[in-house]
């Protein structure tokens, strides 16, 4: 006979737990069933380099215990992969052939990495780093390396790069953008976070890509773009995430880069949600449908998905997705919130700079019509929820903004205290 739960949610981490909490808060009583592909607990992947560097232990790292799913007649089913979802049966069919059945169903399934085209990388031996088992993994494989090659220079990479230059390891990264965290920082920034990585011995090769992959030993060989040659006995390869829908084909459930939600976190199909890095959603700067892949998002994703499932009737609708990353390196900080302004129409729009290369202090701040559109820093003191909170309320400085830009930290928390109440 197959299982059957009112409330069915695809996935463990942010998006999932918050959803969970919101249907919770609203109905405790409700069957929930909440399945995920991992063979554990709940954990976030932004741990994920904490495991591999050895500052986080991997069974400590868990959101939840089996104590919180009980307490909360959670039916929690580990190493459980949807491998197709039937919407006009409303079910799923799991690897293992069996089927759960659903009144309500929220696909919180993430993302997992892409690989890229490049001749030779299929049949090599390489690490990614997305899920725990990755991460233990790569930190089983330190001890016996002397030489690593990163392929990507986004946060997972420079993450990994990082963890790996510490444990003693001669570290190459290939990224094919100029600079280092392009999605995040603008070159000035990036050249700050590069010359500290240069300086612990990173090597940086940028504005390039690998043309080809050969087997070295029990390594690899890379040949990139200009002919250069590396040799490496461990390869990471973290070149981007994309959404997971592969199990969506034939269900009706719309797709295009992600799953497409509403600003209730619904899809085209009625008893159907998505919320998290598998999610498309409205962004916030226009109505374009975006991947926000952020954890605050993604909490507040669930949250609106789980309300919505649950009939709250203080359900609110989706602000739209705003950047915001934090970024530490080397006992140093980088933190990136909204958007620079080459994403803004140039009418209505100020950047003021401030920068000491000595201290390797930088802060810039984009405003659009007297509204904080974005806040970059390396090494500068702001606090990037407050921030995040000001762009998404549309806050006008008003006679506030020479303060700010003189002090946006102190001006922030003066403007939250009046406006957040």
């Amino acid at each position: 006979m197959m299982q059957h739960a009112h409330y069915l949610i695809v996935g463990a981490s942010h998006a999932a737990l918050s959803a969970l909490h919101a249907i919770r808060l609203h109905d405790a009583e409700g069957d929930v069933t909440l399945l995920t592909r991992d063979d554990s607990l709940p954990y976030s992947p932004t741990v994920l380099p904490y495991v591999v560097s050895g500052r986080s232990d991997p069974g400590r790292v868990f959101l939840r215990d089996e104590g919180y799913f009980s307490e909360h007649k959670v039916n929690y089913l580990r190493g459980a992969k949807v491998q197709k979802l039937n919407s006009g049966e409303s079910a799923v069919e799991l690897a293992d052939g069996s089927k759960i059945g659903f009144d309500k169903l929220l696909l919180a399934t993430g993302a997992a990495p892409m690989l890229p085209a490049i001749p030779g990388l299929a049949g090599l031996k390489f690490h990614v780093l997305r899920t725990l088992a990755d991460a233990v993994s790569l930190r089983e494989a330190l001890p016996r390396i002397k030489r690593a090659l990163v392929l990507g220079g986004g946060l997972i990479g420079m993450h990994a790069a990082e963890n790996l230059a510490k444990g003693g390891v001669e570290v190459s990264v290939v990224e094919m953008q100029p600079h280092v965290l392009a999605g995040y920082f603008d070159a000035e920034a990036s050249g700050m976070i590069e010359a500290v990585f240069a300086a612990k011995g990173v090597r940086l090769l940028l504005g390039t890509s690998v043309a080809a992959f050969t087997p070295n030993g029990e390594g690899c060989r890379a040949k990139l773009a200009d002919g250069t040659e590396i040799d490496a006995d461990l390869l990471l390869v973290a070149t981007g995430v994309a959404p997971v829908t592969d199990f969506l084909d034939g269900s009706g459930v719309e797709t295009e880069r992600g799953v497409l939600v509403d600003e209730h976190m619904r899809t085209n199909v009625a008893n159907i949600w998505a919320a998290g890095d598998v999610a498309q959603a409205r962004g916030f700067y226009s109505s374009e449908r975006i991947i926000n892949g952020i954890l605050p998002d993604a909490v507040d994703q669930g949250r609106i998905a789980g309300m919505a499932m649950a009939e709250d009737p203080g359900t609110h609708d989706y602000a739209g997705g705003v950047p915001l990353n934090t970024y530490s390196f080397f006992g140093q900080h980088a933190v990136s919130v909204g958007v620079h302004e080459g994403a803004l129409e140039a009418s209505g729009v100020e950047v003021k700079k401030q920068v000491d290369a000595a201290h390797n202090h930088y802060l810039k701040i984009v405003l659009k019509d007297r509204r904080l559109a974005g806040i970059f820093g390396v090494n500068a003191a702001f606090d990037p929820g407050i921030m995040w909170e000001l762009i998404l309320r549309g806050i006008d400085l008003g006679d506030e903004k020479l303060a700010f830009l003189r002090s946006p930290q102190d001006t922030a928390r003066a403007l939250m205290s009046k406006n957040w109440r």
